[in-house]
């Protein structure tokens, strides 16, 4: 972004000075006309500190932008007035790298381009679901109702998520203490008993001299098995990394004996949320099917609902082509049918 000074006059004729940030003079001079000001001059300042790469678009600033962005289009506003008071109003500090991705796509916005264009160019901000659902309500003039439904949407994902991390909390710290114990009995308290145990030069029982040998080795070849635990994680994480070895890791996730049902659980959450809004939005089905799919979290769900969207695309029922994957619930087909019987696919999903 680019910082511009100017000289312009107010409608009560008034002449005001300012600065404005834009991405070019023309992209300046148009966010001043927005504001009801008659531009005299401008001219760009002279940049004294070294621009520096804006950080990561919190999940809380996307929503409350969608929200607000909702709001103002609902109330009458062009878009781009409303990409402009946006604009103005973030933080300069914390909402540093939202700023710029509003600037960007007011200026694009401003140039010709659609919102649905404009935000495409920005994946890393906004999800293929939220491109999907913006180019759906533009493409049917309900963007204002379309943004609202986003902004509900990535609300109750935010939700979610704090659940399972709620959820989580409790076990891991659990988890770590129990590790934490465990290594201070056998590195500082067993060693102490081995040398008592030692001066009395009886045999000891097998187990207790079992931890007094464990106890030994770990304290001998710490830097050995410390080695060897760092290798084996570094390893596993490459593994994962691989298309196969991803696919491995999240089959083995989904048999895990507590954690698997949970999983697939918020991932038939994710898919049945998602495929709800984008079905309403006026979505085509099979673009819905690709987009659900690649959001699903496990490449063992993407790889049923591909399969799924291959036998719709050949003519079957979404309840038939669902029904031959093992991995959806039954209560979810049975969801799936009575809104396909209905008519109301999006709510029942929903439900």
């Amino acid at each position: 972004m680019l910082t511009f000074a100017y000289h312009a006059r107010d409608a009560s004729g008034k002449t005001i000075a300012g600065v404005q940030d834009a991405l070019n003079e023309d992209n300046a001079i148009n966010t001043l006309m927005t504001r009801g000001l008659m531009v005299l001059s401008i001219q760009q300042k002279a940049s004294t500190r070294a621009v520096r790469k804006p950080g990561k678009v919190s999940e809380t600033d996307l929503v409350l932008f969608t929200r607000q962005l909702a709001t103002m289009i609902d109330a009458g506003l062009p878009l781009v007035t409303a990409l402009t008071g946006l604009y103005e109003q973030c933080d300069n500090k914390r909402q540093a790298a939202l700023k710029q991705v509003i600037g960007e796509l007011s200026a694009r916005v401003q140039g010709g381009d659609s919102f649905y264009e404009a935000i495409c160019r920005h994946p890393k901000v906004f999800t293929r679901l939220y491109v999907a659902m913006v180019k759906a309500g533009e493409s049917g003039g309900l963007i204002a109702e379309i943004l609202d439904r986003l902004a509900a949407f990535l609300e109750a994902a935010a939700r979610l998520r704090k659940k399972v991390k709620s959820a989580m909390t409790y076990p891991v710290i659990v988890i770590s203490i129990a590790i934490a114990i465990t290594a201070f009995l056998l590195l500082k308290v067993v060693p102490i008993f081995g040398s008592i145990f030692a001066d009395f030069g009886a045999k000891l029982p097998a187990p207790t001299q079992f931890l007094i040998d464990l106890s030994d080795c770990i304290r001998s070849n710490w830097y050995i098995i410390a080695a060897v635990v760092g290798g084996t994680f570094y390893g596993l994480r490459y593994i994962v990394n691989t298309p196969r070895g991803a696919e491995l890791w999240d089959k083995w996730k989904l048999k895990l004996p507590i954690f698997g049902p949970l999983i697939l659980k918020i991932c038939m959450t994710r898919f049945s949320r998602t495929f709800a809004q984008l079905i309403r939005s006026g979505v085509p089905i099979l673009e819905v099917m690709d987009i659900v799919g690649d959001t699903s979290g496990n490449s063992m769900i993407t790889k049923a609902i591909k399969n799924v969207s291959s036998d719709v695309e050949k003519g079957d029922q979404l309840t038939t082509a669902m029904s031959k994957q093992p991995i959806f619930p039954p209560m979810l087909l049975r969801m799936v049918s009575a809104g396909e019987a209905t008519g109301k696919i999006d709510v029942m999903l929903e439900k």
